[in-house]
This record gives structure tokens, C-alpha cells and sequence, in this order.
């Protein structure tokens, strides 16, 4: 079996999210893909974080009725910073005759060096990266080549579909229309929840 690991924070997730995972699993013939939102990611504060309960709640909402895409609580119930090591380690664990993918966008595998253990990752896994950006192949493609002494990296070949967190998040607390970057059922949970707005 072809795995793929696709963790982040999730914050909420948006349709890039999903538009990279199934990205994967077309271009590189991925069996199924875990979607895995981190406890304490190591490149965020958590003050930006919503409860870790409603983060996994809409994933599993934007999931549904794509049997390729599954939902891991690994680590939010692992009580230390997710590095993306110690997650493929335990689905190397829990799947040791598959071939491991961990899929990560465009701006992370230009950072990939600085990554805890990177090379650890690239033992256990192959790297898939999805452009972020327009023009941004070339450079990823360079940098998969410089990196490849270390393990395989692959970078897809796909236009690439730019939508941000962060930018959700601004729009929510300014009441601005954001139903365009999410499913519409992730909307709505948003909305009865009254995630992200302003604290008074």
C-alpha cells in the first residue's frame, strides 16, 4: 500500500488542504492519505489555535465521502510538539510493509533542512511537495534535486490553489464572506460554534 501523511494545523482546514491530498493521491497513485492536525505544531504559537476537538471535527466534516482520506488523532494525543518524525515513525509502526508519502506544501520543503531529524524523514518516507505559488515548481524541483543524497522527493506537477489559513481567519474576525475557501459544511460548523471571532 501507498500511504500518504499529511499533517498540519489545520486552522481550519480549507479546500487547499484537500485540493493537496487528492493532488497526491492522483499524481503519485496514493492508496489513502491520513490527515493528521498537530497538537503543538513547532511553527506556530497556540494562541492562534482553536480547541483541538473542533480543528479534528471539521477535518473529518471535509473528508467525508472521500474513502481515500482519513482523519488521525495521533497527535493530539501525544502530549509533545508534533514533529513530523516522531508521526511518521508511529505510521511506519502501525503500517511496516507500506510505502510511506509525507505531503507537505511548496513553502515547507524549501525549509525542509532546518526540519528536526530531516534526514530521518526522508529514510522512512518519500517527501511529496504541491506548489503554493505561481513559479514556484522550478525552485521545488531544484531543491528535491539538492536534498535527493538524503531520500526521494517528488513535486507535482499542478496549478496551484492559494488559499491561506491565516486569511480565513482575518476574514471571520472582520465578518467578511469566507464560504468560498471551505466546505460548506466546515462553514456552517464554523458559524454554530462562533470559531475565531474577536475575543472581547
Amino acid at each position: 500500500m501507498k500511504t500518504g501523511i499529511f499533517g498540519g494545523s489545520f486552522n481550519p482546514v480549507h479546500n487547499g488542504h484537500i485540493y493537496l491530498a487528492n493532488t497526491c493521491i492522483e499524481q503519485f497513485g496514493l492508496d489513502r492519505v491520513y490527515l493528521v492536525p498537530s497538537k503543538i505544531s513547532p511553527h506556530r504559537s497556540d494562541d492562534e489555535y482553536v480547541p483541538e476537538q473542533d480543528r479534528l471535527e471539521m477535518l473529518k466534516i471535509a473528508c467525508r465521502g472521500n474513502s481515500k482520506l482519513v482523519v488521525s488523532s495521533y497527535e493530539l494525543n501525544a502530549f509533545r510538539v508534533s514533529y513530523s518524525i516522531y508521526t511518521v515513525e508511529h505510521f511506519r509502526r502501525k503500517f511496516p510493509d507500506d510505502t510511506l508519502y509525507l505531503l507537505t506544501g511548496g513553502d515547507m520543503l524549501m525549509s525542509f533542512e532546518s526540519w528536526y531529524r530531516f534526514e530521518d524523514i526522508l529514510k522512512n518516507a518519500v517527501v511529496c511537495a504541491v506548489p503554493r505559488n505561481e513559479g514556484e515548481r522550478k525552485n521545488l524541483v531544484t531543491k528535491a534535486e539538492r536534498l535527493g543524497e538524503y531520500g526521494k522527493i517528488l513535486v507535482a506537477d499542478v496549478p496551484p490553489l492559494v488559499v491561506s489559513s491565516t486569511e480565513i481567519r482575518k476574514k471571520i474576525e472582520k465578518n467578511e464572506n469566507f464560504s468560498c475557501y471551505l466546505d460548506e459544511n466546515v462553514v456552517q460548523y464554523i458559524k454554530s460554534r462562533e470559531l475565531y471571532r474577536i475575543k472581547s
